[in-house]
């Protein structure tokens, strides 16, 4: 019963948060030399309290755009109650839960902007690293500070030199590998390899779909990598959490 009852508080927050995300989602999804939007596609201010960042993305003039805040939802909500059925009542479930909603803001913008901001994830990498280790403290944990920080620095210099070898990788990916290291070495560095080609694999699919269905080549522009490398790294986190 007490699994149930944080199954169901975890599927609430992350309806509740996703619930938060597509304004800001739709203000953060612009080109690198683009200011964030402040209006919505018609030209019309944005609405709202402060016409500030939290709430469904609407306008002045009653039209919705940008994400659906549904889905959103939808896919917070899924992702917190994953992670409370698999992790249970430890204190990194409570990490996981509070990084959750920001993990699937950034995917949503990388999704359309093919872009990682800074403006997210300085924020998700410094919060990942104070609250693993504030998590590390507590004796009913099951994971390892040290292991996160050391899986952290490999992944991150991994997808460095990836960056400087290759085109196929932004220099924001380089520095979401910094926050998908430290999460999925908290399991320890056989979940980090599986994490991590689990991001690829997923790249990977998406590309051969795209190709299959006669929508990529060549001269495709590069496809966002960061929702990929994030889902990766919550199916590691699940499995990680079960082998712990």
């Amino acid at each position: 019963m007490e699994t149930f009852w944080i199954i169901a508080a975890a599927i609430l927050w992350g309806a509740g948060t996703g619930l938060l995300l597509p304004r800001a989602a739709y203000r953060l999804s612009v080109p690198p030399d683009e200011p964030w939007r402040t209006t919505c596609p018609a030209g019309h201010a944005l609405a709202g309290v402060g016409r500030g960042w939290i709430g469904r993305a609407r306008c002045a003039g009653g039209d919705t755009y940008g994400p659906s805040t549904f889905t959103i939802a939808v896919v917070v909500a899924a992702a917190c109650g994953a992670l409370a059925a698999a992790v249970g009542a430890r204190p990194e479930l409570v990490v996981w839960l509070l990084l959750a909603p920001a993990s699937v803001l950034l995917a949503a913008v990388d999704r359309v902007a093919h872009r990682l901001p800074d403006i997210l994830i300085v924020p998700l990498a410094a919060a990942t690293f104070v609250l693993l280790g504030g998590a590390a403290l507590l004796p009913s944990a099951e994971g390892s500070w040290t292991s996160a920080l050391l899986g952290s620095l490999l992944l991150g210099a991994c997808f460095f030199a990836l960056f400087l070898i290759t085109k196929g990788l932004g220099f924001g990916d380089v520095k979401l590998a910094l926050v998908l290291g430290a999460m999925l070495g908290w399991y320890g560095w056989p979940i980090v390899l599986t994490g991590t080609f689990a991001g690829y694999l997923l790249g990977a699919l998406y590309g051969i779909g795209l190709l299959a269905l006669g929508r990529g080549g060549r001269h495709t522009t590069r496809i966002p990598f960061g929702p990929f490398l994030l889902t990766g790294a919550l199916a590691g986190v699940l499995l990680g959490s079960h082998l712990t």
